[in-house]
């Protein structure tokens, strides 16, 4: 079975530790079972390749690293990080996040 996490794929997040901190970004890859998401542009490593097929020259690629979700709020619709919970939706009968901040429903 799946965790549930705070994070999904598509959210704007803010990065609140370690060196990136501070820096937002689009979550562009959640892995529930290490509980680790990637974030655009944030937490960048230098990658050293080999030459090959995809790049015949090789050299150093810089590639986004995966940050532990602990270290990411999601921003809510009023474009400030919030804690989030979930709740029942009155209208669709269905568990939706909001934001503890100011009640928004997370899209």
């Amino acid at each position: 079975m799946q965790k549930k996490l705070h994070i999904r794929k598509g959210d704007t997040v803010m990065i609140i530790s370690g060196d990136s901190r501070g820096q937002q970004g689009k979550v562009l890859k959640v892995e529930t079972d290490k509980s680790m998401a990637i974030v655009e542009g944030a937490n960048m490593v230098s990658k050293h390749t080999k030459p090959n097929a995809k790049s015949p020259q090789g050299g150093i690629v810089k590639k986004e690293a995966p940050v532990h979700v602990s270290n990411l709020m999601v921003i809510d619709n009023s474009g400030s990080p919030a804690r989030t919970g979930r709740r029942m939706d009155s209208k669709t009968e269905k568990l939706v996040r909001y934001s503890k901040k100011t009640g928004e429903v997370i899209k």
